[in-house]
């Protein structure tokens, strides 16, 4: 029986699985499989499931949030951010699926910390322009750039809307 190498990087480990006769993953093109003496190929495999299966064993689960495939040679080198194995489906799709809500938490996190930041150097920048502004100057009407701001360049200096001016 014709068996190839699995290679599994990710940030905090590697692993070699020796005796591997199939692998079937998901790029954005569909589903394949892959097996020994396939030819050379490199692609990326979309968040979620694949399986391969050792020898006549079970197939194993391995989840994932993306990777880079390469096979060449009888290798086949997966690396990608994190990843988990098991035989058991019902287990790892539950683990997939904790994995992604987390990671959704911590977008919405981030989002929301870079919005409350950005509000924060244009209220500053306000207070900064209108410290130094001229009372002499004739400033122009502010023109639309950002929902709820409506934000202009005008000689040389940023200003605000007249309704957070005052």
């Amino acid at each position: 029986m014709n068996t190839f190498v699995l290679m599994l990087h990710d940030a905090t480990q590697a692993q070699d699985i020796k005796g591997v006769t199939s692998f079937v993953g998901e790029d954005t093109s569909g589903s394949f499989g892959i097996e020994a003496g396939h030819a050379r190929m490199m692609t990326t495999l979309t968040f979620g499931l694949a399986r391969f299966r050792v020898g006549k064993d079970a197939w194993q689960y391995l989840a994932m949030p993306g990777a880079i495939l390469y096979f060449n040679d009888n290798v086949l080198t997966l690396s990608t951010r994190h990843y988990l194995i098991d035989k058991d489906y019902t287990r790892i799709s539950q683990a997939l699926q904790e994995q992604l809500l987390n990671e959704e938490k911590a977008l919405h996190n981030v989002k929301e910390s870079l919005h409350r930041m950005e509000e924060e150097i244009l209220r500053r920048m306000w207070e900064i322009g209108n410290r130094a502004r001229p009372t002499n100057v004739a400033w122009p009407d502010c023109l639309p750039w950002y929902p709820g701001f409506n934000i202009c360049f005008a000689i040389d200096r940023w200003c605000l809307p007249r309704t957070l001016a005052g």
